[in-house]
């Protein structure tokens, strides 16, 4: 039996791309994959009583090494804030390539508290800061210094010690640019090094915690248990400074989504299921409900979407208890085509994720391909003609056309970058100055407005006379050229809509990191968590392959 892959024009709207989960393709899991077999190290622990000062992570293999170089600093209450436009934090991290001499961690010392406007070098590779959750992080140490473990549903509640706020790389503020290391086999996922950072920073905090309980009080203080470890994760305020990068990037976009949709479709074509796929299935399903129901927000868009998943996911567990045999032919084909029939979008792609679990001899091969030379689709085939053009917006920009932008509800909103952190914005046309400012992100727009030059176009006219007179359509003439190829690289959506809820944006790409527990505190802003059960360093030689369903 063959599958088709599931039609771009409906997975690539925003609704369905919000309703993405994690998987065994997202980059934090790869990441801890790749690297369980490397030694770790903590080659450098220097703070004081109260928790400030240096502390050095490694991870080497053979000649290679990375160390992540962490500075906890003292600020004011004042000065702690989750907003990127913030100048102080609690810990700052980079990573460098490499082990670091005294005058690396000296130069590092001056320069990485100051983050933005510090300098690195090419031996650093990615950058980060993170401040202190106060409410848990000072429990946690009063507890322990106290002897005791700290409350479970405060941890479960909160889910972390720390926030980052940031994590940069590939060149940005004098970091390594991305082509010294891309061809390092280790680094071929996306986002492999910025994951790194993450999870030896989670280290980090449960490191100071302790040792800050046992400066307090060294005859009672005990270490936080490693089952309430892992338990935590590192937070993250992410904002719309995150959203452009999945339109700036359509090649990568699509190399992400097409991995999941192989996926999928090899995993509904394979005809018998073995019982013990059919057990990490089971299991990873039923143990998943806690997470639904531990996941705290207090946004009401998004209770609904976790109410509604919970329903669903309940009906979905009674069809496979009453209704539903693994003996018969193509049964992920089944559960599948059910879920469409009976299910929402949230549900439907909550499960795909989970159907992955079972299958690594799938799944492994599809990590590798999810990086992108975007280079090589950059140049525009200036040879084309524009009849080629036409046939290509009509096929895949079809519902693009359709929409009507002489209406203001479909023009409400414009992109523009801020002028004090350069940070990609949004707001509404009619009601805010600066949209002769606007960034060139409303590609629905832009498409249409391109089909309608074509129209009054010669159809055997070459692309370069074309765009002669037409100049300012240049970046959706490229987008076009790359969708001819790439056909999940286009968002099918119009981003500056009255109905637009951009987190959606910041949420697709968030599960490709591996996020969890997305909570929004606008439409434009959310936290999340990222780690929360994973396995800590000394375990990763022989680790739980399923952990994110059984902490």
């Amino acid at each position: 039996m063959q599958v088709l892959l599931r039609s771009p024009n409906k997975i690539m709207k925003l609704s369905k791309l919000g309703s993405f989960h994690q998987s065994k393709l997202s980059f934090l899991r790869s990441f801890l994959d790749e690297f369980k077999d490397w030694e770790y190290k903590r080659d450098l622990f220097d703070l004081d009583k109260k928790g400030y000062g240096t502390v050095i992570y490694s991870f080497k293999k053979k000649e290679r090494v990375y160390s992540l170089i962490c500075f906890a600093n003292e600020i004011d209450e004042e000065d702690r804030s989750d907003r990127v436009i913030a100048t102080k934090w609690d810990a700052a991290f980079t990573l460098h390539d490499g082990t670091p001499s005294k005058n690396d961690i000296e130069r590092l010392r001056n320069e990485v508290p100051k983050q933005e406007i510090g300098r690195l070098s090419y031996k650093e590779l990615t950058l980060s800061r993170a401040n202190k959750s106060i409410r848990i992080f000072n429990h946690v140490v009063d507890s322990l210094s106290k002897g005791n473990q700290p409350d479970l549903k405060l941890i479960e509640k909160v889910g972390y010690l720390y926030r980052t706020t940031a994590v940069y790389g590939s060149g940005k503020f004098g970091l390594a640019d991305r082509f010294r290391i891309k061809n390092r086999e280790e680094i071929n996922g996306p986002f492999r090094l910025e994951m790194m950072l993450v999870y030896l920073v989670r280290q980090f905090t449960f490191d100071q915690v302790n040792h800050i309980a046992k400066s307090k009080n060294p005859r009672n203080a005990v270490k936080l248990d490693s089952k309430i470890c892992k338990k935590l994760g590192i937070g993250n305020s992410t904002g719309l400074g995150m959203a452009p990068f999945i339109v700036n990037h359509p090649t990568l976009l699509n190399n992400w989504i097409l991995s999941r949709e192989i996926a999928l479709k090899k995993i509904r074509e394979i005809k018998i299921i073995k019982s013990n796929e059919i057990k990490i299935f089971k299991n990873s399903l039923s143990n998943s409900i806690k997470h639904i129901t531990s996941w705290n927000t207090e946004s009401e868009y998004q209770q609904n979407k976790i109410n509604y998943l919970l329903k669903d996911v309940q009906k979905f567990l009674k069809f496979l208890e009453t209704k539903f045999t693994f003996g018969a032919s193509y049964p992920f084909n089944e559960i599948y085509l059910w879920l469409e029939q009976n299910t929402g979008d949230e549900c439907i792609e909550y499960i795909v994720s989970m159907m992955m679990e079972p299958f690594d001899y799938i799944i492994k091969p599809l990590i590798s391909q999810m990086s992108s030379e975007e280079d090589l689709y950059f140049t525009i085939p200036t040879h084309r003609t524009v009849k080629n053009l036409k046939d290509i917006i009509e096929k895949r920009y079809s519902d693009i056309l359709k929409i009507n932008f002489e209406k203001e509800e479909n023009i409400k909103n414009f992109w523009f970058i801020s002028k004090n952190k350069e940070e990609p914005r949004y707001a509404n046309r009619f009601e805010e100055n600066g949209s002769d400012l606007e960034q060139p992100l409303a590609i629905a727009r832009d498409i249409k407005k391109l089909h309608g030059q074509i129209l009054i176009s010669k159809v055997n006219l070459t692309i370069d006379k074309f765009l002669i007179k037409n100049s300012d359509l240049r970046h959706v003439v490229r987008r076009a050229f790359v969708i001819e190829k790439f056909p999940y690289s286009e968002i099918q959506d119009n981003t500056i809509g009255e109905k637009v809820i951009p987190i959606d944006m910041l949420r697709l790409k968030l599960s490709f990191f591996g996020a969890l527990k997305f909570d929004p505190r606008s439409d434009k802003w959310l936290r999340i968590s990222m780690f929360q059960g994973a396995p800590l360093p000394n375990e990763l030689k022989n680790f739980d392959q399923q952990w994110i369903y059984n902490y």
